[in-house]
């Protein structure tokens, strides 16, 4: 079947995604900014679903997918005794994520980091299925973090609701102005 300029593409994630990802990049865009991304219980869908948008190599500088807490250390930084003291799915961690992306790509302005347990095994009593740390680190401005408790709807529910939290904070990282202090 021959593609026509009006045949509607098939992509890999749902529209409602599609779209704020692209209403993310268009900020990011408007505000000059360049985003990067550590993930590790998504396994590189937040950067699928913003290069997943025509145009996006303007915006995404990179990422990293750092499932193993090896490659959390090696690619980005992460100490071994931060994971050892409090564990690859914690807030320290998805922090040293985070900034490790600004560290290791000098031209990216805000990173996004991810690391949880989405199942179906793995999880603990301190560490449920459904448990997701995030944080973003944008250059002149505090980390933020923030963590869900998914419900356990399931391994592939539990990663788009992680994708849609990390855009949610995206957002707030790139529209937030930085404070002024006297």
């Amino acid at each position: 079947m021959t593609r026509t300029s009006d045949t509607p593409e098939a992509t890999l994630f749902p529209a409602r995604l599609i779209e704020r990802a692209s209403s993310l990049l268009e900020a990011a865009r408007a505000r000059k900014l360049r985003l990067g991304t550590a993930e590790s219980c998504t396994g590189g869908l937040v950067s699928g679903l913003l290069t997943e948008i025509a145009g996006s190599s303007d915006v995404v500088e990179g990422g990293f997918v750092t499932y193993s807490n090896t490659a959390k250390h090696l690619s980005i930084g992460v100490t071994e005794d931060l994971i050892a003291l409090h564990g690859a799915v914690s807030e320290p961690v998805a922090r040293a994520m985070a900034e490790g992306v600004l560290d290791r790509l000098p031209d990216a302005d805000v990173a996004v980091a991810i690391t949880g347990v989405a199942g179906p095994g793995g999880g603990s009593a301190a560490k449920p299925v459904g448990l997701v740390h995030f944080a973003a680190a944008r250059r002149g401005h505090p980390t933020r973090h923030i963590a869900h408790r998914f419900a356990d709807e399931g391994r592939t529910a539990i990663r788009l609701r992680a994708v849609e939290a990390a855009i949610d904070l995206l957002e707030t990282a790139i529209t937030t102005e930085p404070t002024l202090t006297a």
